[in-house]
């Protein structure tokens, strides 16, 4: 596998977190890990950082 390969589907799965994360928003589907529940405020970083790992990934093929 090589480097444009790699970033490609590292945006693409981070593409897919980020999305779901929003859509965890948008129609404010609860999240549970064993008995705690997932604040909001939790997918909404969750975004962001996918969306910024998203960014850099792109970035980095394009300079490859």
């Amino acid at each position: 596998m090589n480097k444009n390969t790699y970033f490609a589907i590292v945006s693409t799965v981070f593409v897919i977190v980020a999305g779901l994360h929003f859509l965890r928003i948008v129609f404010s589907w609860p999240a549970r890990v064993g008995t705690w529940d997932v604040p909001m405020w939790l997918s909404w970083l969750a975004v962001l950082f996918a969306a910024f790992l998203v960014y850099h990934s792109l970035r980095l093929k394009k300079i490859q």
